[in-house]
């Protein structure tokens, strides 16, 4: 309900600037009456300034596909449905959208060819509509239920979830065509029977699905909001493409395999700590948190490396330098030194013909596998210091992750709030100006505490009001237009 009284009317236009003088004042009339305060004087926290927004037309482009990512997956998906089911003549060309192709049918097995992109480009929009919809209507009322309050940490144990939920069936399938392949648990075998072009069903639906999340996943880092490791998880969903894409058109689907395994596994460990810190579990995220670090260090920096050193020692022995019968495979000539991407896409440019491998291509196989080395000693530095807060009992929290819950305080406080709230039988309540650090910031619960639970039941001291483009044109869900902006990378730097 507004306000009424005069006095209270009066404290809504009190600034900053006036602070000074009335806290004296009040100090006055307090010293004049040191038995009776007439005035009270609370703290105030300063709002932060807000930057000026950006209405350009790109920005509300990228605004418009963030907010209808399930609508415009949805249409396409139609678009070529429709176009395969009414044009029979059109049917060669959008099959590839919906089927694996050059199958063999006397063998049953497939090969490789530029038709499998279409199958990836499908893929990737499925995922693309798939994560904000399941996230929307299925992850992020779980986190409500699960009493997470915050809008911003729903959307962060959404994200989470989504990663679990496609990461743990996708590692126990990955991890099913290895044990039953003949490299399992043999590093030399990765490498035998070069050129393998041909692979099984399970095994090219594997491989081309995981290629489109990764595909997917650049998109997604450009659409979340920006973390402080933003560079190196790009760099590292570039790498990964890179490799797969090499790995797949080279006839290495085996190490392709074996690389990506080692990879997904690390991110269940991490997504499970972080929607457990999230869900206020803290004792069983700091245990998670220590499973995780141990499954990094083992799987990205033991067994990893193990494959970077067949790759630099075995390949040479198991496949040495030289030209191959992609059909046969067998050895032809010795090595040729020409391009590297002349041989690499040898099965996309001429399938059939004969493939080379030599120094070259092994070398710049080899710096992919080290780059993406990098990316994860880096993040594995990052891990170090949390696993010394949990030790020191600060407890685990990500540091690669942007601050959160600075900026859901700073945008939760409302100056003429505190100023209605200490009205007290008539007489205002002059706030004090006062720099408040993030450190200083309190949150007050609803009803009585819960344990264990570090975001649940906290009552926001303040009421966010939306915003609206110049336009007139606003975007539901997102009552500031900067915050989107901010999520999707459009906003201009300040």
């Amino acid at each position: 309900m507004p306000p009424t009284d005069p006095a209270q009317l009066a404290a809504r236009d009190v600034s900053f600037s006036d602070l000074d003088s009335m806290s004296a004042q009040c100090s006055e009339q307090n010293t004049s009456s040191p038995s009776k305060k007439l005035c009270m004087v609370p703290k105030a926290r300063r709002m932060p300034s807000k930057k000026p927004k950006d209405d350009s037309l790109l920005a509300f482009l990228c605004a418009h596909i963030v907010e209808h990512q399930i609508g415009i997956s949805i249409n396409l998906i139609l678009l070529l449905s429709l176009a395969h089911i009414c044009f029979p003549r059109a049917r060669r060309r959008t099959r590839t959208f919906f089927e694996l192709s050059y199958r063999d049918p006397s063998t049953g097995l497939y090969t490789q060819g530029w038709d499998d992109m279409p199958f990836v480009f499908l893929w990737t929009i499925i995922f693309t509509g798939l994560r904000v919809a399941v996230m929307d209507y299925v992850l992020k009322p779980l986190a409500n239920f699960g009493g997470i309050r915050s809008k911003r940490a729903r959307v962060r144990f959404a994200e989470q979830a989504w990663l679990l939920v496609y990461y743990l069936p996708v590692w126990l399938f990955g991890m099913y065509i290895m044990y039953n392949s003949s490299f399992w648990l043999d590093l030399r075998a990765m490498w035998a029977d070069f050129p393998t072009r041909t692979m099984t069903g399970l095994v090219k639906f594997y491989y081309l699905v995981q290629f489109a999340f990764y595909f997917h996943m650049i998109i997604v880092v450009n659409i979340e909001e920006r973390r402080k490791d933003y560079h190196q998880m790009f760099i590292h969903h570039i790498i990964t493409c890179g490799l797969i894409s090499m790995s797949y058109s080279y006839y290495q689907t085996k190490v392709g395999i074996v690389i990506l395994c080692l990879m997904d596994v690390v991110d269940i460990f991490l997504s499970t700590a972080k929607d457990l810190k999230y869900l206020g579990f803290s004792v069983a995220c700091d245990v998670m948190f220590g499973l995780f670090i141990v499954a990094w260090f083992v799987a990205r920096h033991v067994l990893y490396l193990a494959v970077c050193y067949s790759t630099y020692v075995h390949v040479p022995e198991v496949m040495p330098y030289g030209c191959y019968d992609s059909v046969t495979g067998e050895k032809l000539a010795e090595t040729e030194e020409s391009g590297i991407m002349t041989h690499i896409l040898q099965s996309f440019r001429d399938p059939g013909a004969p493939v080379c491998f030599n120094k070259r291509i092994q070398s710049n196989f080899l710096a992919f596998l080290l780059a993406l080395q990098v990316v994860t000693l880096i993040w594995f530095y990052m891990i170090i210091k949390v696993a010394y807060k949990v030790v020191t009992g600060q407890g685990a929290d990500d540091v690669r992750s942007d601050d959160e819950g600075e900026d859901e305080e700073e945008e939760d406080f409302d100056v003429d709030e505190d100023l209605e709230a200490h009205h007290l039988n008539g007489m205002v309540q002059l706030p004090l100006e006062e720099e408040v650090g993030v450190e200083g910031l309190h949150f007050t619960r609803q009803g009585s505490p819960s344990k264990g639970s570090g975001v649940k039941g906290y009552r926001r001291n303040g009421n966010k009001s939306g915003s609206s483009r110049s336009s007139g044109i606003s975007i539901p869900g997102h009552g500031d237009h900067k915050e989107l902006l901010g999520r999707i990378g459009c906003d201009k730097p300040s």
